[in-house]
């Protein structure tokens, strides 16, 4: 670790985040496998379809737990928009898709951080509860369940789409950003870039954590 990183998560956010994110690509692989014929090879990996189905199913409860914790944790700082300035990042982009000279300054989580997190507490929500349904269908209209399956499959669409859009931004789009749910840990140059007013936020409120630097450490003592 380089002296004079900044600590942007903690150990609990970060294994939080890999729950999220692993079982929903479990759930997304599992779900294609049984979805199209052409990937059914999937189930015989797993000793057929039937397993696969399993693997699925409780790997969705796995998920729905998760996404508990997930918005939970983040609801108040990813789930809510600032305004004006967010609307004034929305308008420029974030200056991903164009040159933009002064990007709007945002804090800990951009507009488009929050709308992927609002998005997959959305969707993930309903593939949650239209999956438990599907699979305890007793009771219910066949009517119903089928609006369901149409549920599941957009919930499906969406969330895998936001999936590929957050992958880029994390490696290609925004470098840098990735060791923050690796490590925990991100460069100041990163944060004065992509997060000016959390890092003015961080040092007025004297909560800014710098690896290697000893006053830090002893506040954190003390």
């Amino acid at each position: 670790m380089k002296k004079g990183m900044i600590k942007a998560t903690g150990p609990f956010e970060r294994v939080v985040h890999w729950c999220v994110a692993l079982s929903c690509l479990l759930l997304c692989i599992t779900g294609m496998g049984m979805m199209y014929h052409s990937l059914n090879f999937i189930g015989t990996l797993v000793g057929g379809m039937g397993n696969l189905k399993m693997i699925h199913n409780f790997g969705g409860i796995f998920f729905g737990v998760s996404l508990l914790f997930t918005i939970g944790m983040w609801w108040k700082e990813a789930g809510i928009f600032s305004f004006p300035e967010d609307m004034e990042w929305i308008k420029a982009a974030g200056g991903y898709l164009w040159h933009v000279e002064n990007v709007p300054e945002v804090g800990k989580y951009n507009p488009g951080q929050k709308m992927f997190f609002l998005a997959v507490a959305l969707f993930g929500t309903i593939m949650v509860v239209t999956g438990l349904i599907m699979w305890f269908p007793l009771g219910y209209s066949a009517q119903l369940v089928r609006v369901m399956f149409v549920l599941h499959a957009l919930g499906y669409v969406v969330i895998f789409a936001f999936f590929f859009v957050h992958l880029y931004l994390v490696t290609i789009g925004a470098p840098g950003s990735a060791p923050a749910m690796f490590t925990g840990w991100v460069t100041k140059a990163w944060v004065k870039k992509q997060h000016p007013k959390w890092l003015k936020e961080m040092e007025k409120d004297g909560t800014l954590v710098v690896y290697g630097d000893e006053k830090t450490s002893c506040k954190r003592r003390c």
